[in-house]
């Protein structure tokens, strides 16, 4: 059966929770508590590619300075449709430039278009998600304290690796960890918090 993904963002306030049973440590962009949904809920291949394309775009920026301008990234590439924004030329790419409401930059923007291209290719290997979910760890952290949350993994890494030897850009561990937090391939929450668990991934 293949993974899902859940598509929905979670209110900035879910990006860390403040009661002392939760990590309040931040990984990637997208909320951990709202994506602990996401493997029963359902996602397409879009998801998990507008999902990489904005941890790109990310890189070196606050996750909120992201998150607020979702919405106009959405608008901006085609609603993050692979085959559309694969379809992007030069012109597009000085278009989006010219865009107020995205991040402009130049190496980002044709990384996007880049992913875009690379995650069709993939199709013919199964698909970006299952791709994804064959790095699944065998276990999931066991966090004590906020200290103890790991912010890549081998798998993260091998993960990294694997889509950039079949052409996606802006791909490292970090962010490549924090998409695995992020649809619930591993649990980050602190043991003892109401929330660890509740992706269905990892039953306590």
């Amino acid at each position: 059966m293949t993974a899902r993904i859940s598509a929905s963002p979670g209110p900035p306030s879910s990006r860390g929770d403040p009661s002392p049973a939760c990590s309040t440590a931040p990984v990637g962009l997208f909320s951990v508590t709202t994506y602990r949904r996401s493997r029963r809920d359902g996602c397409e291949e879009r998801d998990a590619y507008e999902r990489i394309c904005l941890e790109g775009f990310q890189a070196g920026l606050s996750w909120l300075t992201i998150l607020s301008r979702r919405p106009a990234f959405r608008r901006a590439f085609e609603g993050f449709r692979p085959d559309r924004v694969a379809a992007f030329d030069e012109s597009d790419v000085e278009r989006l430039l010219g865009d107020e409401g995205i991040i402009r930059n130049r190496r980002k923007i044709e990384g996007a278009v880049k992913n875009a291209r690379a995650t069709i290719a993939l199709r013919e290997e199964g698909g970006l998600v299952d791709l994804v979910w064959s790095f699944r760890p065998k276990v999931t952290p066991v966090p004590l304290t906020s200290e103890e949350v790991p912010t890549a993994s081998a798998e993260s890494g091998a993960l990294a690796a694997a889509l950039r030897g079949r052409g996606f850009v802006f791909v490292g561990p970090t962010s490549m960890y924090a998409l695995m937090e992020a649809i619930g391939m591993v649990d980050t929450h602190l043991v003892g918090s109401h929330r660890r668990g509740t992706s269905g991934v990892w039953p306590e």
